[in-house]
């Protein structure tokens, strides 16, 4: 397990193991997220990190869906409503990033919780160092990817086990 994404994987073990109550249960847990589709592993992930949010959380709704401005969601959603929305949300961020391929659903589910320009540019603000990378063609971008953990100029431990998580289900090599 010495390689980068050895210890991701690592990383993602440890999680489903946290949150399973027996070893065999959380392997067992563990096969069957790498059985579903990248999509549904994508929605899966997400889900778990974001949770469902009330209305405590405004202007957040379901799993994590920013409103904007003309949208009227109620934040007493089902949680079918919440998957739906997500789904949808998610699609949209997967046409925006479709020219990358493979990378696509990774480069979608950071933008979900990063914000589409942060990754993308915009103003006077340049292009991340992960678009950089892989425009040039390099997808050796496991640091790129797991630079994306800090919340109000601090580095969260949380949010980079997150990253590693997203990384060792979404990216393929």
């Amino acid at each position: 397990m010495k390689t980068k994404i050895g210890r991701s994987l690592l990383a993602l073990l440890v999680c489903v193991q946290a949150l399973a109550a027996p070893n065999a249960q959380a392997q067992r847990g563990a096969d069957r997220l790498f059985s579903l589709p990248l999509f549904e592993r994508a929605v899966a992930c997400i889900k778990h990190y974001e949770g469902l949010h009330g209305p405590k959380n405004y202007p957040y709704v379901g799993y994590g869906h920013r409103l904007l401005p003309g949208e009227r969601l109620s934040c007493a959603m089902t949680k079918r409503q919440a998957d739906s929305l997500l789904r949808a949300d998610l699609k949209k961020r997967l046409v925006t990033f479709r020219r990358f391929g493979r990378d696509s659903l990774l480069l979608a589910v950071l933008s979900y919780n990063v914000g589409e320009y942060r990754l993308l540019g915009y103003g006077k603000q340049p292009k991340s160092r992960l678009i950089q990378k892989l425009e040039s063609g390099d997808r050796d971008i496991r640091d790129e990817y797991t630079s994306f953990c800090r919340y109000r100029g601090k580095e969260l431990r949380a949010l980079r086990l997150r990253r590693r998580v997203e990384l060792a289900l979404l990216y393929e090599k």
